[in-house]
């Protein structure tokens, strides 16, 4: 069988294509493409070819591949993918769009609808240096959404990462979705069951992922606090912050699974359409205190791996830090939490029977159709 993977574009290195390098490790002698693709600043494929679009030859493209929405979806269509019998498509936003031989089959892994089309404003308000282009690209916007659809309904099955995203899937596509929580690497983390005195946030430093009322609640505890990860907020957040919260920036990644291991708990304030951020502190034994809505309704027990506030304000991270605080936590319960539910083994052995499932049921629906 001949199987291509498709990935969205290979610039940056987040949790989608986290899931994408998951998935050319699954399947080492399947041929690997995208639009985009710059070595230094994506997940490491090893020497494997990656087959590009004719985007890749546009000047600067990778650095500003968010500029190119328009061209994704033609980009894609002009792949020829016709010599594979099965198609796996990686995406966010385009990657959907490619054309498969009508006897081929078409799997999905969507780890969101597009959404700077369909919740634009809130996608905006992440990159503000967008905010000025607004009026212009809302007509356009306004187009792809139509065009978005239609790539939609080429896929033969979606698998997608959350329960709320399954439902966007459902509701915005008007596709079915099967749900399968996506995996971490689970020997790139440590346990420890020792927990130094300080609180951890690890994330990007955008407007949607709320740090700045996680910073205001620790103002009025004075707990330590230390800010991983780097993004336009950081300077606003840091005129923000008393002494007792540290902004590190970009850590190495044996840095932060120590920070991880060792933290009290770890907080997220975001809204997140999954987050691997949870399973990878319980993994490392580590609570979390989160925003009770999204993916993580999906990945924490609530009293056992972690503590839900209920909106986002700094008075509710204030209450949900004070419950963590007097929690007794069994950190070893919580590792194995994850062991049981959230590692390669558990997330390809359930993948691997829906695709063989769903493939068997495609192959025997062809043959009993008229030539």
């Amino acid at each position: 069988m001949k199987i291509a993977l498709v990935h969205d574009y290979l610039t940056q290195k987040g949790g989608a294509e986290r899931v994408f390098e998951l998935l050319c490790r699954q399947f080492p002698e399947a041929d690997i493409y995208t639009s985009l693709y710059s070595p230094s600043d994506t997940i490491d494929i090893g020497d494997r070819p990656v087959h590009t679009t004719k985007l890749q030859a546009i000047p600067g493209a990778s650095k500003n591949f968010r500029l190119l929405a328009p061209l994704y979806f033609p980009a894609f269509e002009a792949l020829d993918l016709q010599k594979y019998d099965l198609i796996i498509s990686s995406t966010t936003s385009f990657a959907k769009s490619v054309i498969k031989r009508p006897d081929a089959y078409h799997i999905c892994f969507c780890h969101n609808i597009t959404r700077f089309l369909w919740d634009t404003r809130t996608y905006i308000d992440q990159y503000k240096n967008y905010k000025a282009l607004l009026p212009v690209i809302e007509p356009i916007f306004d187009k792809l959404r139509q065009v978005d659809f239609v790539h939609a309904q080429k896929p033969d099955l979606y698998i997608s990462n959350s329960t709320i995203v399954t439902e966007r899937i459902e509701q915005t596509y008007q596709q079915p979705a099967i749900t399968v929580n996506y995996p971490i690497d689970t020997s790139q983390f440590e346990f420890s069951d020792q927990k130094d005195d300080f609180y951890l946030v690890s994330s990007r430093l955008l407007g949607y992922k709320r740090v700045d009322i996680v910073v205001e609640a620790f103002n009025w505890l004075g707990w330590p606090l230390i800010v991983t990860g780097d993004g336009p907020e950081r300077e606003r957040l840091e005129l923000a912050a008393l002494p007792n919260i540290s902004f590190l920036g970009h850590v190495s990644d044996e840095q932060r699974k120590n920070l991880m291991s060792r933290a009290k708990a770890v907080v997220v304030a975001a809204l997140e359409d999954y987050g691997l951020v949870p399973i990878e502190a319980n993994v490392s034994g580590t609570p979390v205190v989160a925003y009770g809505a999204g993916g993580v309704l999906d990945t924490q027990v609530p009293g056992k791996t972690g503590v839900f506030f209920c909106r986002q304000s700094p008075e509710a991270v204030h209450r949900a830090l004070i419950e963590a605080n007097s929690t007794q936590w069994n950190y070893r319960q919580i590792r194995e939490h994850v062991l049981k539910n959230f590692t390669e083994d558990v997330f390809f052995e359930r993948v691997f029977n829906i695709i063989g499932e769903a493939y068997e049921k495609h192959k025997s629906c062809a043959v009993r159709s008229p030539a």
